[in-house]
């Protein structure tokens, strides 16, 4: 899809003190957008003129609505919602049999992974106006495509992008009804050297890890590229549709 002028003018990430959400707050910033809001629970985030901090907790409601409050009046054309949890806090990393699941430990991965971008889009799309495009893009991963499960595994981290995928899709189903230029999507931005994939790099081929830097740039072009019809899907860094 071209895109006339610059597109974003401006932008939110949800998740900017992570590698691709930092990395994607960057790229935005230096692609000339000129407001890139940028929330994190760590405060650790860009700094420079284009950039706005704000706080927030994936698990805190509250704090989510308060950031889009706070956009209300000048919504981001943007919004980029990059967390995204493999190994639990306390080294719990992803299961590999059945036998290992954990209602406990599948909840918090459901948090983040799902539940938490879920109500991010409750908030932010709430905002968005109904006659200009705009993207709304949460990180995924190509594991949580159905038909492309052919080793198993990994139980709590497929389901809950999977489940997040669907939601994307119910997304964007219902915000095609009032704002035709919209897309809802969900980016996969292969393996990436960040603290995500660190456990899980040493058996990697040659060439598969991607800094956050060059992911982001990808990832962004992509962004720039959809339009109303890829609203729903699944992307990869390549701009290729992933199945469900």
């Amino acid at each position: 899809m071209d895109q006339v002028g610059k597109w974003p003018r401006s932008a939110a990430v949800f998740g900017a003190s992570g590698g691709i959400g930092r990395a994607v707050g960057e790229v935005l910033a230096e692609g000339g957008c000129e407001i890139v809001h940028v929330g994190s629970r760590s405060g650790n985030v860009p700094e420079g003129p284009a950039f706005r901090p704000f706080t927030f907790d994936l698990t805190n409601e509250s704090s989510i609505a308060d950031a889009a409050s706070a956009m209300k009046k000048a919504p981001p054309e943007c919004v980029f919602v990059a967390s995204g949890i493999l190994t639990l806090s306390d080294g719990t990393g992803p299961e590999r049999t059945y036998k290992r699941l954990d209602a406990a430990a599948m909840a918090q991965v459901f948090a983040i992974n799902t539940t938490g971008p879920a109500i991010v889009a409750k908030h932010m799309l709430a905002l968005m106006p109904r006659e200009k495009r705009f993207v709304f893009a949460a990180l995924s991963a190509r594991v949580g495509s159905i038909s492309d499960n052919g080793l198993g595994g990994w139980h709590s981290y497929r389901a809950s992008k999977a489940a997040l995928n669907m939601l994307l899709r119910n997304f964007a189903l219902e915000t095609k009804r009032t704002h035709k230029e919209g897309v809802v999507v969900g980016l996969h931005p292969g393996t990436v050297d960040t603290k995500l994939s660190e456990r899980f790099q040493s058996n990697l081929p040659e060439g598969q890890l991607t800094t956050p830097q060059d992911a982001a740039r990808m990832l962004v072009d992509v962004m720039r590229s959809l339009g109303p019809d890829d609203s729903g899907k699944v992307f990869d860094f390549a701009g290729k549709a992933i199945p469900a």
